[in-house]
């Protein structure tokens, strides 16, 4: 579930659960760190496991962190506004003149506040907008990747520029970093790669690890639960 802090706490939440034990399961609820799971992201997300044939847990997960620099540095280079020839997806969107500027002065980790003040956008000035540090950064090569949304392929829509290329991170690389192997095609071969279709897709996606994980919960849940 998306918002998740908010979400346990409210009563609509709170009533779903409580009907759920109305009707005869047992539930568990917990906040799960993606990077706990060997997510390569900090996504957080509301996971609730229900049963009906016994007690039920969300166990802790405590793999090691991976980075970015795991997932996708063997990504063949690519410019702004390019897509490779052997892979459709690994296609970044393009950049003004201006944004190429701004990227060019972008440390891994950093902020528009380190750029020149030519370069600032009216909205940066503005006291309104100084409080959203992390639009226009760029990702670090040795940390978890932000959360990816369905602007992922934008440089001006979060932290999603490229460690050390000079532009947003490709939709190849922000599928990978939510985990899909390297060679999912999420659309038939010749189809050209829309950005905000794809975008969409990849972000709103639950993370296959993510899947993996709760799936595993149930698996193990039926097998330490057969009768007979």
């Amino acid at each position: 579930m998306e918002n998740v802090p908010p979400i346990r706490n409210q009563k609509i939440f709170k009533e779903f659960v409580t009907s759920l034990h109305d009707f005869g399961y047992f539930v568990d609820f917990a906040i799960v760190d993606g990077r706990t799971i060997g997510l390569p992201q900090s996504r957080k997300r509301l996971v609730l496991v229900a049963s009906s044939l016994g007690q039920i847990a969300i166990p802790k997960s405590n793999k090691p962190i991976k980075s970015v620099r795991d997932v996708i540095a063997g990504l063949p280079k690519i410019t702004a506004g390019t897509k490779h020839p052997d892979d459709p997806l690994h296609a970044s969107a393009s950049l003004s003149e201006l944004n190429l500027e701004r990227i060019r002065n972008s440390k891994p980790g950093g902020t528009w506040r380190d750029w020149p003040t030519k370069l600032l956008a009216a909205c940066h000035v503005r006291e309104t907008g100084s409080t959203y540090p992390s639009v226009y950064g760029r990702m670090e090569w040795d940390q978890p990747a932000p959360t990816i949304t369905t602007q992922c392929f934008g440089f001006g829509n979060g932290r999603f520029g490229h460690p050390e290329q000079d532009r947003a991170i490709s939709l190849r690389e922000a599928a990978m970093i939510q985990s899909f192997p390297k060679d999912y095609a999420f659309i038939p071969e010749g189809t050209p790669a829309n950005f905000s279709r794809l975008g969409r897709l990849i972000g709103n996606a639950v993370p296959v690890l993510l899947g993996e994980f709760i799936g595993e919960i149930f698996v193990n849940h039926v097998d330490e639960n057969q009768v007979g």
